[in-house]
């Protein structure tokens, strides 16, 4: 669950309240450009062909934003990936398989940089060992660079410009075409399916619009949303992971006291019912939903479904498509098991895990979401 980022909904007389603190936040908060500086420092120049592989890898999409990767350079040529336990999400997430796609993500993108530098990324997961029921201290994988003329991925041209559009999208309708066409871009033993048909698209909104609700009315779950928010344009660039509500307008509705940690979690206030107008748009808006699913659901499985959720992302940027992950009823927490068990006779009927669950449609431009930079993910920096 996460507000949109750099909206809020302000009725009645508080209104002026937020247009007055939002004038003065333009002046007093931070530009976004810091957090953002990790996107434009990508294969800038690192002295290292890892280093600069890896500026590109820490772009991946990954779980409410948590960048939960750590990386340890070993001798000349390896890369130890390694998890900071604190950033996984027990709530929402009780089996890490969320943040375990978010590393399959990180190593497809890794994979595709070493390629576009002349390397090949000899990839070994979880050398120690797949932590289960939830992960542990033991590496997610180990990477070996080798040189190589014949490793580069066209899709890597969009790495820089991929977005997770958390936005209503336009009424245009998506072709069985694209659909077609970004599907081919997942990886062996990751299924891909698709539907903007109107019955099907109808039956998938309203499983997600339920699933949202859940997620949002759960206070364990919500709260966990909450506390990875960072609201306003100081604290997003103060701690680039989470859930940014950046911006001036929510920079001055947080100054104003309208939107806090605290309203956003108590039913009734203006932030707390706004949840509900920002994203039921989003849901009817949808014209086309997406899914993966593996036939089993071993800790490489979800690394792989990862590796097919950021290339379906690249591919669908190539075609001037938008995405959304939507994953609330693949969560697996007690009070989603409706939702899930729905979703999954939908989309998996003969078995299997569906892994990720998404909005694709035609939306507006999205800005970068906010990064450590590397260096701060490095064990020996």
């Amino acid at each position: 669950m996460a507000l949109a980022r750099r909206k809020v909904l302000i009725f009645g007389g508080a209104a002026a309240t937020v247009t007055l603190a939002a004038g003065w936040g333009i002046l007093a908060t931070p530009s976004m450009s810091r957090a953002a500086a990790p996107w434009f420092a990508a294969g800038s120049g690192f002295d290292d062909p890892r280093l600069d592989a890896l500026s590109y890898a820490i772009l991946a999409p990954n779980p409410h934003n948590r960048q939960p990767w750590l990386f340890e350079l070993v001798g000349t040529e390896r890369i130890d990936v390694r998890i900071d336990l604190d950033k996984r999400l027990p709530a929402t997430d009780p089996f890490d398989r969320q943040i375990t796609i978010g590393f399959g993500c990180l190593l497809e993108l890794l994979r595709q940089a070493a390629g576009e530098l002349g390397y090949r990324a000899e990839i070994t997961p979880f050398p120690d060992g797949e932590g289960q029921p939830r992960l542990d201290s033991g590496r997610i994988a180990s990477v070996r660079l080798v040189e190589s003329e014949d490793s580069q991925d066209p899709l890597f041209a969009h790495i820089l410009d991929r977005r997770s559009t958390k936005e209503p999208f336009s009424a245009r309708e998506v072709s069985p075409e694209d659909l077609e066409a970004i599907g081919l871009s997942v990886t062996e033993s990751v299924s891909f399916g698709a539907s903007a048909e109107g019955v099907m698209v109808e039956q998938l909104a309203g499983n997600a619009w339920q699933a949202w609700q859940i997620e949002y009315e759960t206070a364990v779950t919500r709260r966990e949303s909450i506390d990875l928010m960072r609201i306003g344009n100081e604290a997003a660039v103060a701690q680039p992971d989470g859930i940014d509500l950046a911006g001036p307008v929510m920079s001055g509705a947080h100054a104003a006291g309208i939107v806090t940690k605290e309203t956003l979690d108590t039913p009734g206030t203006t932030a707390f019912e706004s949840g509900y107008d920002l994203y039921k748009p989003m849901v009817d808006s949808t014209p086309a939903w997406a899914w993966l699913v593996t036939r089993a659901n071993s800790r490489e499985d979800q690394l792989k479904a990862g590796a097919s959720w950021v290339r379906l992302n690249l591919a669908a940027q190539a075609r001037g498509l938008a995405v959304h992950p939507w994953s609330q009823a693949l969560q697996e927490f007690p009070e989603m098991a409706g939702p899930y068990s729905e979703l999954k006779a939908m989309l998996a009927p003969n078995g299997g895990t569906v892994q990720m669950f998404a909005r694709v449609g035609y939306g507006p431009a999205v800005p970068e979401s906010p990064r450590w930079p590397l260096e701060a993910k490095l064990l020996d920096a």
